[in-house]
């Protein structure tokens, strides 16, 4: 089957990838935003506002998945865009760093709702399994052009503009989105198997608690957090203070990384064909252990340059796709089709619970103690979880089945494996 001759697919595969580009241009203003109001102070004001971010994705994500299949999906998925466009909007209004705080707090609320039920509809319109490979792989390229692409047009653009004109493109990329979804045949949930809500809450994260390859899972969203953190956050001091660059030599260094993703998502499609996910995930931690290393080592012995940090910024780009890229398959091979809206939302708030460990220590610590501390404690965090994942994830696991045998849930329930369970997810 053809991906993109599903229409309903190929909308909405448009309005994630014009809401990816306003979220790229929203990081990039916000940064910016940051070293406007507070200058030296920016890393941590970066890092507070990311902090918010990761909270109420932890929070909220589990939330949302609880009640999903209660509301019409499509009705909800344009309502959070909407509210998403109209927060970013009053962004560039903001005269003190509490501003900041509160409208983030308020624009990934919405955003924390918005990513895991977008996620959970994908199965259910693309039901083909190699149909939904090729899904997964595009998702990701269109998240890893964002990386790449916003930056540079945001480069761009502040060669014109002031760069809180950069809102103005992301409230209008939300809207955008929204109407593509309201174009979109989005079937509505299907009944969750738990009647309470604190159940359906809590279900996909006990399923990741009681599932050897998605707690091997969990240790590799700390490595893929602690080496991003120095990307997201650092960046946008480093290159202004450290190599004396200017806002739109930010935006190129941010390119470096997502140019690094893009290649690496280019390739992961035919790869994983042949190579188990397993594999190809922890080859991506060592990778992401290595580049962290690589850049405390640069700052260390003062020997920063251009290209060095745009070499390593690029690797950690590589790193980060090859573990996040195979995790929606691992995922959809571990738990029954019914099941798919809470494992998506548990991953989502799990994942997003390590960048809020490592935030505030590229954030705060960066800011205190300078980037050759911080670098390291965030590199022997990666290392952590490279070692944790391996010792969580047993080797003869490679992330999927192609047998139909019963699904035992962690809860001691007891499901037949449909074909989109126990598909082969290396």
């Amino acid at each position: 089957m053809r991906l993109f001759a599903i229409r309903d697919y190929r909308f909405l595969f448009g309005a994630q990838v014009i809401a990816l580009f306003g979220t790229g241009l929203t990081t990039v203003a916000l940064g910016l935003l940051a070293y406007d109001l507070a200058g030296p102070d920016a890393g941590m004001v970066l890092g507070t506002a990311l902090t918010i971010k990761m909270v109420m994705y932890v929070v909220i994500a589990p939330l949302a998945a609880a009640y999903v299949d209660r509301l019409p999906r499509r009705t909800f998925l344009v309502f959070l865009d909407v509210v998403r466009g109209a927060v970013v909007l009053a962004l560039p209004l903001v005269t003190e760093v509490w501003h900041i705080y509160v409208l983030i707090g308020l624009l990934q609320s919405a955003s924390a709702a918005f990513t895991p039920t977008f996620q959970a509809v994908i199965p259910d319109i693309v039901t083909d399994e190699s149909a939904y490979t090729r899904a997964l792989s595009a998702s990701q390229v269109a998240s890893t052009m964002e990386s790449l692409l916003s930056p540079v047009l945001a480069a761009v653009a502040l060669a014109f503009m002031s760069f809180d004109r950069l809102f103005l493109g992301t409230s209008a990329g939300f809207l955008l989105s929204a109407v593509l979804v309201l174009a979109t045949r989005v079937p509505d949930a299907r009944p969750s198997t738990h009647t309470k809500a604190w159940a359906k809450a809590t279900a996909g994260i006990r399923t990741f608690l009681g599932t050897p390859r998605l707690r091997g899972i969990m240790a590799l969203n700390l490595v893929v957090a602690a080496a991003g953190s120095i990307v997201v956050v650092n960046t946008v001091n480093y290159v202004r203070d450290e190599l004396g660059g200017s806002q739109s030599n930010v935006a190129w260094m941010l390119a470096a990384s997502g140019t690094g993703t893009l290649l690496a998502a280019l390739a992961l499609p035919r790869v994983l064909d042949r190579i188990a996910a397993r594999t190809v995930m922890m080859t991506g931690a060592g990778v992401l252990v290595g580049a962290t290393t690589a850049a405390v080592t640069l700052v260390a012995t003062d020997l920063a340059t251009w290209t060095g940090t745009a070499v390593i910024w690029s690797v950690i780009g590589i790193g980060m796709a090859l573990i996040i890229t195979p995790t929606g398959k691992v995922l959809r091979a571990s738990v029954t089709r019914s099941a798919i809206p809470e494992a998506f939302a548990a991953q989502f708030s799990l994942s997003h619970l390590a960048w809020l460990v490592t935030y505030p220590v590229a954030g705060w610590l960066g800011t205190n103690a300078g980037f050759v501390l911080t670098w390291s404690v965030l590199a022997t965090l990666a290392a952590a979880g490279a070692i944790t994942a391996h010792l969580l994830w047993p080797r003869h696991d490679t992330g999927g089945t192609t047998t139909t045998t019963t699904l035992t849930t962690p809860a001691g329930h007891t499901s037949s494996g449909d074909r989109s369970t126990l598909s082969k997810a290396a």
